[in-house]
């Protein structure tokens, strides 16, 4: 799997012309809105929603648990897996907007599954396209996410994880009510608060750890690509495992050809396919390039600083204790950002589960979607969920297949709608 999805970043990036030089356009595009052309929600409200549901625990733990199981160079692997998947990112807002279509309701529906029928002509992969996204979502996007948020808040608070269920129950269904656009509104607050916090919070122990800031960049890109035998092992095993687990916990992080976040591109106002995919890339590259960068910088610059301490450590220990490099206040930021992160991953991956079901049953599999949703939360937080990571895992790959599918055939549609719109997205 790692394979394939990171074989098709380089693919799109060499077949689109290196569409990445194009990310700081994208940048400015999110901040405009468009007078002109179809869609329910704005580009910025549509690249919230998907930073949403990406934005997560993969950012914060899974980069410590990178580190930890393939060295300081799996940062640099994770950084790369985020340049290379902005073109992946960018390929499926094109094709989501390209082939989307209005529903009953006067909304915008798109994807992979519209892609798939409408460009490949294949109802089939579609389908199942959509049957897998469902199924991951409560996976990936749900019951993990809940877990997570009661296992932290009885580890910090002591809370028990039932009131900590009910709790994000009621919140989660508050917002779901209004749709898509309640979601949108949300996230537009919501994520740029979360996200300038938690950057704001890591370049705080940076600065603290700023003597050890060199060394950590340099022991990245040593390590990232350390051929020698360590430790007794075989000759390069280093750089396999650094690459292995840095491409692993990238493209867990930013989705970029899971299929999930062109659902939300396809419902944004926009007069061309190609702005919406230059919007829709700069999640990647926020989410990878940016945020996965500065987590890996602080465990790194807190490994180099007191080695001893953190030998042995992993994952959400090893996130913790290399912010308690500012005493109280490191660790209050980080389980505020691991709270803020996960409960917006839940809302925004609600939405791509209630539109692969609207695409199998129509409207009338909405409202009975958002009831299991909802106690899915609940469940998720009082539940052990190592069974449910398997399934979720699995889930992830089984979407992938199809979208993948989808991206490599009609890769030659996204490379003449760049053509045709590039110059006149400004």
């Amino acid at each position: 799997m790692l394979v394939l999805l990171f074989g098709v970043h380089i693919f799109l990036t060499v077949r689109l012309g290196f569409i990445q030089r194009y990310i700081f356009r994208g940048i400015r595009l999110s901040f405009r809105s468009e007078e002109t052309g179809k869609g329910d929600i704005s580009h910025f409200a549509s690249l919230s929603t998907a930073l949403a549901a990406t934005i997560g625990t993969g950012n914060i733990v899974g980069v410590a648990t990178a580190v930890s199981l393939g060295g300081p160079g799996a940062v640099l692997w994770c950084w790369m897996t985020g340049v290379f998947g902005i073109a992946t990112k960018y390929s499926e807002a094109v094709l989501a907007v390209k082939y989307r279509v209005q529903t009953d309701r006067g909304t915008m529906a798109g994807g992979p599954m519209y892609a798939l029928e409408k460009g490949m002509k294949s109802k089939t992969l579609a389908v199942l396209f959509s049957i897998f996204t469902a199924c991951a979502a409560f996976g990936i996007g749900n019951m993990v996410q809940a877990n997570a948020i009661s296992n932290l808040a009885m580890e910090t608070f002591s809370i028990p994880s039932w009131i900590t269920g009910i709790v994000l129950t009621l919140l989660v269904a508050a917002v779901l009510i209004g749709g898509i656009r309640s979601i949108a509104g949300f996230c537009s607050l919501f994520v740029p608060l979360m996200a300038i916090l938690y950057i704001g919070g890591c370049i705080a122990v940076l600065i603290v750890n700023s003597s050890y800031l060199i060394p950590a960049i340099e022991a990245i890109v040593s390590s990232a690509f350390n051929i020698e035998a360590v430790g007794g092992g075989a000759a390069g095993a280093g750089v396999i495992a650094a690459a292995r687990y840095g491409i692993a916990r990238g493209l867990f992080s930013n989705e970029s050809g899971l299929g999930s976040a062109p659902i939300v591109a396809a419902a944004a106002q926009t007069s061309n396919p190609v702005r919406q995919g230059l919007v829709s890339s700069t999640a990647t590259f926020w989410d990878t390039v940016v945020v996965c960068a500065l987590t890996g910088l602080v465990v790194v610059t807190a490994i180099i600083r007191d080695p001893v301490s953190m030998n042995g450590l992993g994952g959400a220990v090893l996130t913790k204790a290399s912010f308690e490099s500012i005493p109280i206040a490191g660790p209050l930021l980080l389980n505020v950002g691991l709270l803020t992160f996960v409960f917006s991953t839940i809302l925004g991956w609600s939405y791509y589960g209630e539109r692969a079901v609207e695409y199998l049953t129509g409207q009338r599999g909405i409202l009975p979607y958002r009831f299991l949703w909802v106690g899915a939360v609940f469940a998720g937080s009082v539940m052990s969920l190592p069974l449910v990571w398997d399934l979720a895992d699995v889930m992830n790959a089984l979407m992938a297949f199809p979208n993948l599918i989808a991206l490599i055939f009609l890769s030659g549609v996204v490379a003449s709608e760049t053509g045709k719109h590039i110059r006149s997205c400004k």
